[in-house]
């Protein structure tokens, strides 16, 4: 981790002891879990107030983060990730049985985005790979804009909170199937 990063020690400290956090993201803000931890991501999602069966997304810094979820991709499915990366878009990608059931949900394909958001990625970074990525919000609700708005909706039940600003997108990432190519959210 780098010296520019040294604030995230105790944010990176909160994941790998199976937190939970809150950061800004592109549109909203966002909270996020190490997707490889069934209780964080269990208590992600009673936060929420999600149904486990719609899923998550992951978000990474580099598409290389990415790598155990791409792995057994075909070549020319690489190209769309590649050319729409990082930036505001998320893939729906076959899982290959790398992606816990709380990340998928009751799909066989996991959503994944590298941002382009300077925070996230150098939370990623200082993480050392991908994390959950969902809307800051209850279930049904507004998602949070601010940092107000995390501290009114989940007052002091999570375990960090990353200052920082929106990226300025004027709405969520928009999702697509690698496979199929549809558009599934704008």
């Amino acid at each position: 981790m780098s010296d520019s990063d040294s604030s995230l020690v105790p944010v990176v400290d909160a994941l790998r002891r199976g937190g939970v956090i809150a950061y800004p993201t592109e549109a909203v803000w966002g909270l996020g879990c190490d997707p490889d931890n069934e209780e964080a991501l269990t208590r992600l999602l009673r936060l929420k107030r999600r149904d486990p069966a719609k899923g998550v997304i992951l978000i990474a810094a580099t598409i290389e983060q990415f790598a155990p979820w791409l792995e057994g991709l075909p070549a020319d499915l690489h190209a769309p990730l590649v050319a729409s990366w990082p930036g505001p878009n998320t893939w729906l990608v076959p899982d290959n049985g790398r992606t816990p059931s709380l990340v998928r949900g009751c799909h066989d394909k996991v959503a994944l985005r590298v941002s382009d958001h300077p925070g996230v990625q150098a939370l990623c970074r200082a993480f050392g790979g991908p994390l959950v990525s969902t809307s800051a919000n209850r279930a049904g609700e507004a998602p949070a804009m601010s940092e107000a708005d995390i501290r009114r909706i989940f007052g002091n039940e999570l375990d960090a909170v990353v200052p920082g600003a929106l990226g300025g997108n004027p709405r969520p990432s928009t999702i697509r199937d690698l496979l199929s190519r549809e558009t599934l959210r704008h």
